[in-house]
């Protein structure tokens, strides 16, 4: 009964980290698209070119891992 309950526990704790992750990735990954496309969106004034293609680079890698890691939901193993 009480590894029931556990293993229930594991596995919502899986799917909010899961859900959570695939969130932050996908708005991690649509910020790093505004960064390298700000001069085509307007938003060029604000920053400078090459911080806009290194922020969002860095942006894409960030976002496409967190999105990875809640395909992959491999959080106690």
């Amino acid at each position: 009964m009480a590894d029931d309950i556990e293993d229930k526990k594991q596995k919502a704790y899986i799917n909010r980290r899961s859900i959570m992750d695939l969130g932050m990735g996908i708005i991690y990954t649509g910020m790093g698209v505004l960064m390298v496309f700000a001069s085509k969106v307007g938003l060029d004034a604000v920053f400078s070119p090459p911080f806009n293609y290194i922020f969002g680079g860095l942006c894409l890698l960030y976002g496409g891992f967190r999105i990875y890691r809640g395909i992959r939901r491999n959080y106690y193993r």
